[in-house]
């Protein structure tokens, strides 16, 4: 197999490409594709063999714990619950590099969630080409960081990417070489909050 590998221009995403990539994660494809924290590998909530594939590549167990990522929160409450104060914050701090953990909705797979927690990472990232992608697939992505099992670093060249994953994937969004830019992850069902990772996101807001 040999992906696609799709050059889409960062600040006007044509619409055409956006098209031809949605209709291949609609038919059961795995896409690696720009966000703000740098390369991603994504598919559909409901695609099982999808995220079997992503785990294979990420070389990572079951239990992983993905990431619905969202064009904006106008949808979120269908994928996770939150009070309004989570939601002031959810509203203040995105689209941006954050990744917000929230109990996960009846609409969420179990094998998406986190099985003890039953929560569900959630992220709008402020990338063009992701918000394009999302607003016309109509439903968030479920996605993980792109890093490979023999790497320690995140990827940051479609090239390198496409040489490596080429292979693995239906298709490779090119969107620039992207800095490492890892999210800040915040767990808001912790007591008080809590920030599990600090990244590019101020995690200052959520220190207790």
């Amino acid at each position: 197999m040999s992906s696609s590998f799709i050059t889409i221009h960062p600040e006007n995403p044509q619409e055409r490409l956006i098209r031809q990539v949605v209709e291949i994660l609609r038919n059961q494809g795995v896409i690696v594709y720009p966000t703000d924290s740098g390369y991603a590998l994504g598919c559909m909530l409901d695609n099982k063999s999808g995220m079997e594939r992503i785990c294979r590549i990420r070389a990572v167990d079951k239990n992983h714990n993905f990431t619905l990522v969202c064009s904006d929160i106008s949808n979120l409450s269908q994928y996770a619950s939150f009070d309004n104060q989570q939601f002031k914050l959810l509203k203040r701090y995105t689209p941006g590099p954050y990744t917000f953990i929230l109990r996960a909705s009846k609409e969420v797979p179990r094998r998406v969630m986190n099985e003890k927690r039953r929560t569900i990472g959630i992220r709008v990232p402020d990338n063009r080409i992701c918000e394009c992608l999302i607003s016309e697939l109509g439903e968030p992505i479920m996605s993980t960081s792109l890093i490979l099992p023999d790497h320690e670093e995140f990827l940051h060249d479609p090239y390198e990417i496409n040489d490596l994953l080429g292979h693995a994937v239906d298709a490779i969004v090119d969107g620039g070489y992207l800095q490492e830019k890892p999210t800040t992850v915040v767990d808001l069902m912790a007591d008080g909050y809590e920030v599990t990772r600090v990244g590019e996101g101020d995690p200052t807001p959520f220190l207790k």
